[in-house]
């Protein structure tokens, strides 16, 4: 194949691929009755219906404008659902369903961009002479934003009421066996964050450039905290142990009445679990989703710390008595269910252990899927970071000391976000993320 029909060819996988993430958001918004579009589940976010309109404006705003110089035909609307809103303890949104359009209104604007991006895109698939000079990594953005949506977009729903929802026919079957968790001794040795400054493959602004560090040798938890372990810590008073938090984060506590994780709840002597389309007993052996606060308070009592960014890396990437480092955890074998809990698999997360074949080098489990893993290192750029200029905001607007970098991926994580370079970042007080964590002693 010429270079010219490769060029062709891969402007077409990646409509094929955009087309293929609005099926996936597209599914996610058919779970919904339609008394939940205007409900607002989570108070620091916007109400559903704003995302309804986000994911398309969003496409609308950078491919429709910038990429093809497309003519407005609804400013109004491009302006109101451009974006989202990340509050940082406080400044809740007070809008009420009365604000918003229609759903049919945004539903019908949605078509037509929709209509009119894939007339454009076609246009330029068959003449290499149209488009943008950026236009694949502009198509690359579009992709992963609206994947990211359809993850962000169930925690919004898992806090709905579950008569709002309709439950799919199918669900993961796992694995139950018990584990053992035990403390891992990992080596001294490299971790590469990042990615090249000139490396082809896409990433995000905040992915680049690349940095190698040297990891002195450390001990991590062969596996994700879980319910089980947590739930000591919670019978244990780890909730009313002032010594255990940090100012800031117990002033959060306090102020909000915070005494157990988010997804938990107390009937009488007993808890449960909120899951997605039901309330169960609570799942012992899979890992427990908490905040970081919580997740920090908890390491502080089991006398260790949550992992920097670099030994997670040096523990999910390195190779024990060697500088060689894989690309997921497992090797360099792509993505696939045996590896994992990833790529919207599952509504929830698995037992802790479930996906052996998905272990790092050094033996350690599930380090990509079934939950995010906080770390303690703060969100800010690597060395040589560079805003993208068609979207400057997307990373640097949250370089602000309040964010903590995530790892690893959830189950509604998409594949191709589960590559090495990859850094997700939440506020600390956030507790509705498919987030969970490991501890390591140094």
């Amino acid at each position: 194949m010429g270079a010219l029909a490769t060029a062709l060819q891969t402007r077409h996988n990646h409509h094929l691929r955009l087309i293929h993430s609005r099926g996936t958001t597209d599914q996610l918004f058919e779970l919904l009755h339609d008394d939940a579009f205007y409900e607002r589940p989570i108070a620091e976010r916007h109400r559903i219906i704003f995302y309804l309109g986000h994911v398309e404006a969003f496409d609308w705003n950078l491919l429709g404008q910038r990429a093809f110089g497309l003519r407005q035909f609804n400013p109004a609307f491009d302006r109101l659902f451009a974006f989202g809103i990340d509050p940082v303890d406080g400044g809740l949104p007070t809008d009420q369903p009365s604000d918003w359009p229609s759903r049919d209104e945004i539903i019908a604007y949605n078509k037509r961009l929709r209509d009119e991006l894939d007339a454009a895109i076609d246009a330029v698939v068959e003449d290499p002479s149209k488009g943008h000079p950026q236009l694949l990594t502009m198509l690359d953005t579009a992709i992963e934003h609206r994947l990211m949506h359809a993850e962000t977009l169930a925690y919004l729903f898992h806090r709905l009421p579950l008569q709002m929802k309709k439950a799919p026919q199918s669900k993961a079957q796992w694995s139950t066996a018990r584990v053992r968790h035990r403390l891992v001794e990992i080596s001294e040795g490299p971790a590469t964050l990042g990615l090249p400054k000139n490396d082809a493959r896409f990433g995000w602004d905040n992915e680049r450039d690349s940095l190698t560090v040297q990891v002195p040798a450390f001990c991590i938890e062969n596996h994700n905290v879980s319910n089980r372990q947590f739930l000591h810590f919670v019978q244990n008073g780890g909730y009313r142990d002032r010594a255990l938090w940090s100012s800031v984060d117990w002033e959060w506590r306090e102020k909000n009445g915070v005494e157990h994780p988010a997804f938990w709840q107390r009937r009488g002597n007993s808890w449960t679990y909120r899951g997605m389309f039901s309330e169960q007993p609570l799942p012992m052996d899979v890992p427990v989703y908490v905040s970081h606060a919580e997740a920090c308070a908890y390491a502080k009592w089991m006398d260790r710390k949550l992992p920097t960014e670099e030994q997670f890396h040096r523990a999910a990437y390195g190779m024990p008595d060697s500088d060689e480092q894989r690309s997921y955890p497992w090797g360099e074998e792509a993505p696939a269910p045996q590896f994992g809990n990833f790529d919207f698999a599952s509504f929830e997360p698995a037992p802790c252990g479930a996906h052996p074949a998905g272990a790092s080098a050094f033996g350690i489990h599930d380090l990509v899927g079934n939950g995010w893993e906080w770390t303690r290192t703060v969100f800010a750029p690597l060395p040589g970071f560079a805003p993208k200029p068609f979207y400057p905001g997307y990373s640097a607007d949250f370089f602000d000391g309040k964010h903590y970098v995530m790892k690893g991926g959830s189950p509604r994580t998409a594949a191709c976000m589960l590559r090495r370079s990859f850094r997700n970042w939440f506020q600390p007080h956030y507790p509705y993320v498919y987030a969970t964590f490991r501890c390591v002693e140094e």
